[in-house]
């Protein structure tokens, strides 16, 4: 919480010490954003995010956690998170992935984003065929779709692909439409278990 009082746009309205405080919390504070650690005693993070989301659906959910390796990030990621990050962060990138969320967007963590979406194929018995896109995806969207996949910003894609962030923006818009998905992160997983990524 340190990290966080000392930027004039976030505010910390609340804290919790385990899953079931997480929730009671939302339900008094309604936050925008919730930091939830997926480590904690009695009822963990996956649970607490799974009824946060269930209650309230526009809740934005980053996880956190200590190792890139850890198995529940995928379960959160599936539960209804929007962002998952390394406790070891720096509090620049903390505070970048709390004004992404809050502004609707999501945020993987660039070193992880891949074993995510890899770790999420890899849990799954089998792709789900009944997954369909709304539309057809076009050559740029699914080229896209790979950077999106790999945690890549609109800023990073634009400058790899030598286009305007603008038209990033748009393209981005387009493929969660296209792919009936509220946010990046899903769209990396249900691109991953398509087989798209």
């Amino acid at each position: 919480s340190t990290l966080l009082s000392i930027h004039d746009d976030v505010e910390i309205v609340g804290e919790a010490s385990d899953g079931q405080q997480a929730i009671d919390q939302t339900n008094k504070l309604k936050p925008d954003v919730i930091l939830m650690d997926l480590r904690m005693p009695g009822m963990g993070g996956v649970a607490a995010t799974k009824q946060i989301k269930s209650s309230f659906p526009d809740s934005r959910v980053i996880v956190l956690t200590t190792f890139d390796n850890d198995e529940s990030i995928f379960d959160a990621l599936r539960a209804g998170a929007v962002g998952y990050l390394l406790k070891d962060v720096s509090s620049q990138k903390l505070i970048e992935a709390i004004r992404i969320t809050a502004a609707g967007g999501s945020f993987l963590q660039p070193s992880v984003a891949s074993k995510v979406v890899a770790g999420i194929s890899s849990q799954s018995p089998s792709p789900t065929p009944t997954q369909q896109l709304v539309e057809p995806l076009s050559k740029r969207e699914l080229e896209i779709l790979q950077f999106i996949g790999n945690g890549a910003s609109n800023r990073e894609i634009a400058n790899d692909l030598f286009l305007s962030e603008g038209t990033v923006k748009n393209h981005v818009t387009n493929i969660l439409g296209k792919m009936g998905v509220r946010d990046r992160t899903q769209a990396a997983l249900m691109g991953k278990e398509m087989g798209l990524i």
